[in-house]
């Protein structure tokens, strides 16, 4: 089958989809990526056919910078000033993907891409979706913490306060989706149902992307929703080596903390890289920052050997070879120091990144502290607590175990395939 993946978003988000292109591919269908021109020159070298689809992403755009930082509003911004004022272009440019230069067998949409769904509709072929996290379904049944109000989620016992949260979320949320709306006016459909909150998700398959050790299925989440655990690659263009200092570095010592903010809050570390090098000398213990591109992370201050710098390293290759892990709370990080065993200690941003620090929290396999507390004495204290924690680590490297034992790729393959099977008996 010819198969098109596309969303809108980070390498956290675009990932997963790699994954999946590059087994699908194995099996000898034929993926086409549909994602922002900025992962082009990821993509190509694995050999994997690519369509660019607007809006592309800029690291220094101020809005998506915004979206990342501001905890109240951040989503609401990144919905209605960065990828709605595009929504008619990203509904052109994926529907040239999916008819041009053939008619694709099937699509497979994230839930950032809002014009997915449309095209799917005006164009007639069978589409998949998929999600990365539990915060994805809202639902009433597992109520999510709310960036903007982290506190509500110690009321997530009350009875009926989920339904509450569900409430509050869409009545909040009522006017941002009407350019989607607009556009279906425009091609001449129905208005449809709510794009935010149901419309994103296929009738005919969902696949969420993450183990059941993060989320299990809830009685009000989407017909058809399949967890496939999750989909894991993290290479440079296929490389998924170390850089050569770093490895030279984790070779050279005993196990070291690592500091990292994934591929979206980078954009906005704030201090983050200079109170946790300030931590990791006070501990006196070896430590990674991982800084991404912008030479702003880099800390002003002159570093010990005992600190390496790098701008970036595939988690697969160095979570398992270091004592714990400090990040933002982005799925793609927590599935990967899960994977690897290794204690957390979680700064949540926004969007997904409490939620997610909250079911680490309750899992035991990891420590939250937030952004205002984030100072080298506070870090310092906590990393060291999580170090003596035997009991964490035991826990860490059994929920491992069962992380390893599962085959996301596989699994949502397999579905895949069965869709397109039953599409085709139709």
């Amino acid at each position: 089958m010819r198969i098109i993946l596309s969303n809108i978003g980070t390498f956290g988000d675009i990932n997963p989809l790699v994954a999946l292109a590059l087994e699908l591919k194995r099996r000898g269908h034929t993926p086409v990526m549909a994602i922002p021109n900025v992962y082009r020159s990821k993509i190509e070298p694995l050999g994997l056919e690519f369509h660019a689809v607007r809006p592309d992403i800029d690291p220094t755009n101020s809005v998506l910078v915004e979206m990342v930082y501001d905890v109240k509003h951040g989503t609401e911004h990144g919905l209605r000033d960065f990828l709605f004022p595009s929504l008619k272009q990203t509904y052109e440019d994926l529907m040239d993907a999916a008819t041009k230069p053939a008619r694709a067998d099937l699509l497979l949409l994230g839930e950032l891409n809002y014009a997915g769904p449309v095209v799917a509709e005006k164009s007639g072929i069978p589409w998949a979706s998929y999600v990365l996290a539990p915060l994805s379904f809202f639902s009433a049944f597992d109520p999510p913490v709310l960036p903007p109000y982290p506190k509500l989620a110690r009321a997530d016992r009350i009875k009926g306060f989920g339904r509450l949260i569900r409430r509050v979320a869409r009545l909040t949320t009522r006017k941002w989706p009407e350019p989607i709306f607009a556009l279906r006016r425009e091609l001449g459909l129905p208005r449809g149902a709510n794009p935010l909150f149901d419309a994103k998700h296929s009738p005919n398959l969902v696949l969420a992307m993450f183990s059941s050790v993060l989320g299990v299925a809830q009685k009000d989440w989407p017909e058809n929703t399949l967890i496939t655990g999750f989909c894991f690659y993290d290479s440079d263009a296929g490389n998924a080596a170390l850089p050569p200092h770093l490895e030279e570095f984790v070779s050279a010592g005993d196990p070291p903390v690592v500091f990292t903010l994934g591929s979206a809050a980078v954009l906005a570390a704030g201090n983050f890289y200079e109170v946790s090098a300030r931590a990791a000398i006070k501990l006196g213990v070896r430590a990674v920052l991982l800084i991404g591109s912008d030479p702003r992370n880099k800390p002003q201050m002159e570093l010990p050997e005992t600190i390496c710098v790098a701008e970036y390293a595939p988690y697969s290759a160095l979570f398992p070879r270091c004592a714990m892990v400090v990040h933002q709370g982005g799925v793609g990080t927590t599935a990967q120091c899960l994977r690897a065993g290794r204690p957390m200690v979680i700064m949540p941003y926004s969007h997904d990144q409490p939620d997610n620090a909250r079911r680490m929290k309750r899992l035991g396999v990891s420590r939250t502290i937030p952004r205002e507390q984030f100072s080298p004495p506070q870090v310092a204290k906590i990393i060291s607590q999580v170090l003596l924690d035997h009991e964490m680590a035991e826990l860490s490297l059994e929920i491992a175990t069962q992380i390893q034992s599962e085959n996301g790729i596989k699994m949502a393959c397999d579905a895949l395939e069965d869709l397109h099977a039953r599409s085709e008996s139709r």
